[in-house]
């Protein structure tokens, strides 16, 4: 029970599988989220992310496991966790006949606020998402940044304790998707909100998310910090080209597995070499270049390469996340469209 009391969110053996077709989307899935922190899952498409949150805060009802939001459990209270929580899915819930301060004023309504909290806490998050100049103009008016912006004011209305954002920039371009980022940590520092976000951009996750849970297939495969987890697939790589003759360059290689924080030295293709550091391969490359300079190798290029996720999601799942990135994108743009020509 002292973790239950103690973490913002605890998912204990989740598992929803459809009725309707049998497929079991999340495999027993456990984690817990510290208060005030961001945490992410990082998947593709049909990896199980939305599905869990939709399990989580009380839209899907998981075929085993538990819940426990704010040390409440989601399944036996349901109303006593609503107000704690806030939701801004993939596609947006906005009317696009209405203006900006008609649709979260509707929203405010839903959670029975009065009027007066409505107005108070309405213009506290439109002016925090650069929005309150835009309120009184029609959404069909509005960017898909903007329009993910209200989403986001929207879910923050009654103010709630724990955030779940869906693919908050799904679709988006990269200067929004920046713009977006700077709101998510400005909603952690200034409000101590603690934010549960799903995403298939690598850095996204990397930039925003303080510990990342590797998802594919309904399983988390991985959960630690990005640094971490990218620590552990294996150290910095060096690759490096040489103008001398082979055998002078074999004997510098030698040298170089005798150096200290060098874990592996390999032949690549086209007289390109790769060297894998311990730790950090900054600190190495001086000691590259001052072996080279006692053996006489001239040293053509060098590149250093820190693993990304990319690199951590390929090694647990043997694939690259961006094989879903350009459909669902193409679809995000599809949905906006639809939304505006419908009428």
């Amino acid at each position: 029970m002292s973790e239950i009391a103690n973490e913002a969110i605890v998912v204990e053996n989740l598992r929803k599988v459809y009725s309707s077709n049998g497929v079991e989307a999340v495999k027993n899935v456990s984690f817990s989220v510290h208060y005030g922190e961001i945490f992410g899952f990082l998947g593709p498409n049909g990896a199980g992310k939305s599905t869990t949150i939709k399990t989580i805060i009380g839209l899907l009802r998981p075929t085993d496991g538990k819940i426990y939001l704010d040390g409440v459990d989601v399944l036996k209270h349901p109303n006593r966790v609503r107000m704690v929580k806030g939701y801004s899915s993939q596609e947006s819930s906005l009317d696009d006949r209405l203006t900006a301060y008609e649709n979260i004023f509707l929203q405010g309504k839903f959670f029975h606020l009065s009027n007066e909290k409505i107005e108070k806490r309405s213009k506290e998050v439109l002016e925090m998402f650069g929005l309150w100049e835009r309120r009184k103009d029609l959404i069909e008016s509005y960017s898909g940044g903007m329009m993910k912006r209200l989403d986001i004011a929207e879910a923050l209305i009654h103010r709630p304790k724990i955030l779940f954002l869906d693919e908050p920039t799904l679709g988006l371009d990269i200067q929004t998707r920046h713009s977006i980022w700077n709101y998510i940590k400005k909603l952690r520092e200034e409000h101590g909100m603690t934010i549960f976000l799903t995403t298939h951009y690598l850095e996204e996750a990397d930039e925003l998310c303080d510990r990342v849970g590797i998802i594919d297939n309904g399983k988390i495969l991985a959960l630690d910090k990005p640094g971490v987890l990218k620590s552990q697939i294996g150290g910095d790589l060096i690759t490096m080209t040489f103008g001398n003759e082979k055998e002078k360059v074999n004997a510098f290689l030698e040298k170089l597995k005798t150096v200290k924080d060098v874990k592996s030295v390999n032949a690549l293709d086209n007289n390109v070499y790769s060297l894998v550091a311990e730790k950090n391969g900054d600190q190495l490359i001086p000691k590259v270049f001052s072996v080279a300079e006692k053996e006489g190798i001239s040293i053509e290029s060098i590149r250093l390469k820190r693993p990304t996720l990319d690199d951590v999601y390929l090694t647990y799942t043997g694939k690259t996340i961006r094989e879903a990135e350009g459909s669902r994108e193409e679809a995000a743009q599809q949905r906006v469209t639809m939304r505006r020509i419908r009428r």
